[in-house]
């Protein structure tokens, strides 16, 4: 951990004003003790002693006087790494309780309140990060349990329809043959989504998303967006609006935002009421752009939307597998954006529900 120039300073004053402070009491002492011994010797010398010889009686006493003040400021030389030593030895242990789950708060000396407050801060901050690392493994596993299990249905449905096929064929009329083969055609597209929302578990890792930046017409990329929508739009009986100025640049990794838009318009359209409008529309903000999803739904509720965007989360927690990924769509989307130096917000008032993805034109 570095420390700024604030904290640097701080202990440096005050291990310098402590050494100072102490060395010139020391050395007060002892001149004071020096000049008065040299004085008093002198005094009686001259009283007691007619005769006497010691001409460099005062040199003697004030090499006396040296000595001790270098002994003195030795010890107290040694007492200042000393301390600088123990400060060490101090960050070394509460080093050593950053991980230490029983310790809740770690004290320092008065000295290292400000470093005790930063290795508290990361303390915490290591804390969090564990226990959602551990929440995210948790719903990741679930999530691959639910999957397995969810892979029996469609797969059995295949199965058994595929085998009436097989052992009745020749009693089975045209029209009732039809049917059980869409119903398998149906099912077994079902379960090439499970597998592959497992391989999209089991490849995904963030870091290692890298942009690849070009400039693209954000108006003619949402235009193209919202017509290879149109099948799935169908089914619900929804209509899709853009709202936006014509030929907006954009420079940014186009597959990218693309998977970011794909993203915010499949979910708008899974968790949409049945005839209604998802509307999408931008506006420009100086030097950024502000890209809109909004659809009609069942309120999030608010202590979901803070958790909308981590790693494998999924608002619906009925486990309708008809509807919703593994819960990695909104998490890589938001990863997305911030590398575009960006920003992404869910909002839910009443059943309108808003993503805002804010962006740099440049």
């Amino acid at each position: 951990m570095k420390l700024n120039k604030n904290e640097q300073n701080y202990l440096l004053t005050i291990l310098f004003k402590s050494y100072i402070l102490q060395s010139v009491i020391c050395s007060g002492i002892i001149l004071v003790c020096t000049v008065s011994l040299d004085m008093g010797l002198t005094w009686v010398l001259d009283r007691y002693v007619e005769h006497y010889y010691l001409i460099y009686r005062g040199l003697y006493v004030y090499m006396v006087g040296l000595i001790l003040w270098v002994v003195c400021i030795m010890y107290l030389t040694y007492k200042l790494l000393k301390k600088v030593v123990n400060y060490v030895y101090e960050l070394q242990a509460a080093t050593g309780k950053l991980f230490d789950k029983s310790v809740d708060y770690i004290e320092l000396s008065p000295e290292l309140s400000e470093i005790a407050i930063n290795i508290n801060r990361l303390k915490q901050e290591a804390e969090n990060n564990a226990r959602l690392a551990q929440e995210n493994e948790q719903r990741k596993n679930d999530l691959i349990m639910y999957l397995a299990h969810d892979l029996k249905t469609p797969l059995s449905s295949v199965i058994g329809y595929l085998t009436l096929l097989h052992d009745d064929e020749q009693q089975i009329s045209q029209e009732l043959r039809e049917k059980y083969l869409s119903i398998s055609l149906d099912k077994a597209e079902r379960l090439e989504d499970l597998i592959n929302e497992f391989f999209e578990i089991t490849r995904f890792n963030l870091s290692n998303i890298t942009l690849q930046y070009s400039n693209i017409n954000l108006t003619r990329l949402l235009e193209q967006l919202i017509y290879e929508f149109k099948p799935i739009l169908k089914e619900k009986n929804l209509k899709c609006t853009l709202n936006s100025t014509s030929d907006i640049m954009l420079h940014c990794d186009a597959n990218k935002i693309q998977r970011v838009f794909d993203n915010l318009l499949r979910n708008a359209v899974i968790y949409s009421y049945t005839d209604t409008e998802v509307a999408i529309t931008t506006e420009l903000q100086e030097n950024t752009i502000v890209i809109t999803f909004e659809n009609f739904g069942n309120p999030i509720a608010e202590e979901k939307l803070k958790l909308i965007f981590e790693q494998f989360y999924r608002v619906d927690t009925s486990r309708n597998t008809t509807s919703g990924g593994a819960g990695l769509g909104l998490a890589i989307a938001k990863h997305i954006v911030e590398l575009h130096k960006g920003t992404i917000v869910a909002h839910s008032k009443d059943e309108c529900i808003k993503f805002i993805v804010t962006l740099p034109l440049s």
